[in-house]
């Protein structure tokens, strides 16, 4: 491998669980879809135990804002190509595009703004010094220019 990555990719076989009565992934599944993404991309590609992150060391990674668009339906049997891009980090806040591909043709795309946030006092903190030297890994050009409103 040459050089940081700068996505993480993961199939995703829908199953029947994931569809509504019409035979089309139910919108909400998405979500779903990409918080498993998100894990998958801590433990594999950043390195944290995303688990341990939440139960050990009561850091959650909660998603303050979400920008969604459905341009195809997706349905039983279809495998989705499920993409994470590390847009920017700032002090507190992780922003992320994810995107959902099956057949050349995008399903589903997402970009959120998560917050790193005390599970014990429900307040946004600093991001912990290993998962922000884990974000410049991944991303090194992430960080540049990052502008943060303090609320």
């Amino acid at each position: 491998m040459s050089g940081p990555s700068k996505h993480f990719e993961r199939p995703v076989r829908i199953r029947f669980s994931h569809c509504d009565p019409a035979g089309i992934v139910f919108f909400p599944q998405y979500l779903v879809m990409t918080n498993a993404l998100v894990e998958d991309w801590f433990n594999e590609a950043l390195d944290i135990d995303y688990a341990a992150m939440i139960s050990k060391r009561r850091v959650g990674l909660p998603i303050v804002k979400l920008d969604c668009t459905f341009s195809k339906p997706s349905q039983m049997g279809d495998t989705l190509m499920l993409s994470l891009t590390l847009e920017r980090f700032g002090a507190r806040s992780v922003g992320i595009v994810i995107e959902a591909q099956a057949h050349g043709e995008t399903r589903f795309h997402a970009r959120q703004v998560l917050v790193t946030t005390s599970l014990e006092s429900g307040v946004s903190i600093d991001i912990p010094d290993d998962i922000r030297a884990a974000l410049a890994r991944f991303n090194p050009a992430a960080s540049a220019g990052i502008k943060e409103t303090q609320s």
